[in-house]
């Protein structure tokens, strides 16, 4: 998301299981758009990685033996539903749990970065922000750009008063959250301003938790 700062993306590969790993990016969610990949190799190439991809809307080869072997899976920004419900169709949860499972780092922007959570909040539909079951890796809610769309805050404080989301993580644009087995580890930022929070219904209203990231 910040090609003149690939802080987050320096943090993704350390990650990774071994030295100079590799990079497979999914860029699903905007249907494989080639502007998008190419981005990706752009920004990629110039880390100390071994950068490829997977496409889903050209030949796309036997997954599970391809992602298997990936140090770390990148998944991109778009269109959250789409995405979902295609990774579905080629038996993508499987096979992204068992890459989880066996070592692999998970990580990815916007659409990329919510998938991972039991509800998401998207306006996959264009019609607004509205919750949405994910691949339910990690418990609870997640909203991404809480900073840096105006209406995602107010959508999200909503639905948690409903009680439609229990809780959720929301980060601003430029923060991430690392899990570990699950549990959240540390918050990450590339901003000098970017936090995550936890958002959450207690004593009859919304309440934001900020949790501080480690710069």
């Amino acid at each position: 998301m910040e090609p003149d700062n690939p802080a987050l993306d320096h943090f993704v590969i350390d990650l990774a299981r071994r030295a100079n790993p590799s990079v497979c990016f999914l860029a699903t969610a905007s249907g494989d758009a080639e502007s998008y990949i190419d981005s990706f190799y752009t920004a990629f190439r110039k880390l100390p990685c071994r950068p490829t991809h997977v496409p889903f809307f050209a030949r796309t080869p036997d997954l599970q033996t391809v992602l298997l072997e990936q140090d770390v899976i990148y998944v991109g920004g778009g269109n959250t539903k789409s995405m979902l419900a295609v990774w579905r169709e080629w038996d993508m949860p499987q096979i992204l749990r068992r890459a989880w499972q066996s070592g692999t780092v998970l990580a990815g922007v916007s659409a990329g970065a919510i998938c991972w959570f039991e509800t998401v909040l998207t306006d996959s539909s264009g019609t607004g922000l509205h919750p949405l079951t994910g691949l339910g890796f990690l418990a609870g809610g997640c909203c991404p750009h809480y900073d840096g769309e105006a209406e995602r805050r107010p959508a999200l404080h909503r639905l948690i008063e409903q009680g439609t989301i229990p809780s959720a993580l929301a980060l601003d644009d430029g923060a991430a959250a690392h899990f570990i087995d699950g549990t959240l580890a540390n918050v990450v930022s590339s901003r000098p301003n970017a936090r995550a929070y936890r958002v959450e219904h207690a004593n009859g209203q919304v309440l934001e938790t900020v949790l501080n990231p480690d710069t």
